[in-house]
Order: structure tokens, then sequence, then C-alpha cells
């Protein structure tokens, strides 16, 4: 599934290639697609003609585009999650269908459409209303925008946590949240009401660089470790958005059909059997939550007590 690099890199794109125009149509194309919208498709058509995409905004691995009407205000918001193979990809209007196309829209301009492929059918689309919560998400990774709707979130992401690399993140708030929970640190970072943006990959890397077994009981983690694993997430995710994302198929691309290559980078994930790039020993693959979880048996010792 997309983390918070692959989704931002994907922001950056609808940011360069669609913001500031009108959208002519929607069609959707796969029931599917438009079951978190609950009034239905034709709903989520109407609410979306006619307006203008004002921004591209991201909180951890959602995405949305506030739209715009003739005053510039935006009070709607279409809400786009990725799931586990979806795809925002950027084509000319005469490019022949995907194989897995589920939503299209078209502009006024007559450029490029903007269209939704997603050949797994976990992801969808739902055009929601914002609201004011005082505490919105970002037009880029480490880059508030201050458009009159930054400070709003659509209703479905408002439980959403903060991701590391905002800049308004707690540092000192999410280590003693860390502290007051009874679990492992891996199933910590994945909890999406703690710490956003972190899936499988980037968990694995970031307690890598922090020197900490992925079932370390959060209780006994010291303020010092929680900020050395929140400098391993900002050290990986950063890196991985300069590359591009982690592509291991052709379902992890940008906007432009692009693969990210920071899989080239991974130290700890998807490399069992291979030589720790720090200390040599072999990594070792666990079985964690229905998923794998990678470790250096030397670097990341098992704790006398753990939360498997």
């Amino acid at each position: 599934m997309p983390e918070l690099p692959e989704v931002e890199v994907v922001r950056r794109g609808v940011a360069r290639w669609v913001v500031g125009r009108t959208v002519a149509s929607a069609s959707f194309l796969h029931p599917r697609v438009t079951r978190r919208h609950v009034e239905g498709p034709a709903d989520a058509v109407a609410r979306t003609r006619g307006l203008v995409v004002a921004d591209a905004v991201r909180r951890g691995k959602y995405l949305w585009m506030p739209l715009a009407g003739p005053g510039g205000d935006a009070a709607d918001a279409m809400v786009v999650h990725l799931g586990m193979s979806g795809q925002l990809l950027v084509e000319a209007a005469d490019a022949p269908p995907e194989k897995h196309l589920r939503a299209v829209w078209t502009f006024e301009d007559d450029r490029e459409d903007l269209r939704f492929v997603d050949q797994r059918t976990f992801g969808g689309i739902a055009v929601v209303p914002l609201v004011g919560t005082g505490d919105g998400g970002l037009g880029g990774a480490g880059e508030s925008t201050d458009a009159p709707w930054s400070r709003m979130l659509p209703a479905p992401v408002a439980h959403i946590a903060r991701d590391p690399l905002d800049p308004a993140f707690d540092d000192a708030g999410f280590a003693k949240r860390l502290r007051e929970r009874t679990t492992g640190l891996k199933r910590a970072l994945l909890d999406q009401t703690l710490v956003s943006g972190v899936g499988n990959i980037y968990a694995d890397e970031a307690l890598w660089r922090a020197r900490l077994h992925y079932a370390r009981p959060t209780r006994s983690t010291t303020r010092a470790q929680a900020a050395d694993l929140l400098t391993g997430l900002r050290e990986v995710m950063t890196a991985a958005l300069a590359a591009g994302g982690t592509s291991f198929d052709a379902l992890y691309v940008n906007v432009n059909g692009a693969s990210g290559y920071f899989d080239r980078s991974l130290a700890v994930y998807g490399q069992v059997g291979r030589p720790c790039p720090r200390c040599g020993a072999l990594v070792r693959r666990d079985p964690f939550m229905n998923r794998s979880s990678f470790s250096c048996p030397a670097c990341q010792p098992v704790p006398r007590s753990a939360h498997w």
C-alpha cells in the first residue's frame, strides 16, 4: 500500500498538472470507486462539475483536492484513497483507456485528463464537506498552504494524526502518547491516529535506523528513543521522496506513470538473508499482523519483554 512518500509524489504531480483547472465532466466507471460517497456516483458528479481544483493537499496517506466555486471558497473536497493499487494519472484525452480505468475527469481547457486506475478496487473517491477543525493538511511535505481552506479537513480525515514531515508535528506529544500505549513499537507506528503516513516499509526502515526492535514495548521507550525513531522516520521518508518513492511493481507510479527507485536503498525491508548495511548480520524476517517485519538481529535485539 502506498505510504506517505508515494502519496506525496502523487500530490505534487496533481498540484503541477491539475490545480487551477475547471472540471468539465467526471465519469465513474466502476461501482466500487464511489462506495465511500454515500449519496452515490451521480451526486459525486454533480458536486464536481464546473468547480475549480483549488489545491492538492495531503495528510499522511490521504490526498484531497478542495473544489472552489465562483467566489473562490471551497466548501467540498474530492478525497482520493489509493488503497492497495490506486493510481492517479495525467493522460492525453485521446490516450487509450487503461485496463483498470475506474474514473476520468476532463477539464474545460481541453488539456490532459485526470484518470484513476485501480487494479484491485480497494481505493476510492468521495466528495465530502470540508470541516473547520483549525488543523488542516499540507500543500506539500514541510510546506503549509495559506489558502482559505488550509485550516480545514475533509470529514473522513479529521481523525488522522499529523505526519512526521508536518512542521506542526508535536514531537513531545508523540513521545508522551507513545509511552501511554500498551503495545509494540511497530504496531503503534502503524496507528494513523498516533502518527500518519507510516506503513510497513518505512516503519521497518525507521526502526532499523533507530536500532529498535519492532516488538519493543511502547511503555519502555525512552524520550531519547522516541526522538531517534522520529529522526529515522524523517530521514527515510525524505530520502524516499527524493527518489520518487518506493516502487516494487508497476502499481506504484507518479502521475506520469514513472516508478520511484527508493527500493534500491532499503536497508532491511525485503532484504531477508542479505547482510545488514551497518553490521553485516543477515537480515531476518518475522511474521507480523498478516504481513512481515524485517530487522537486523544484531542491531535490533529482541527485548526481554516484547509485544508481538
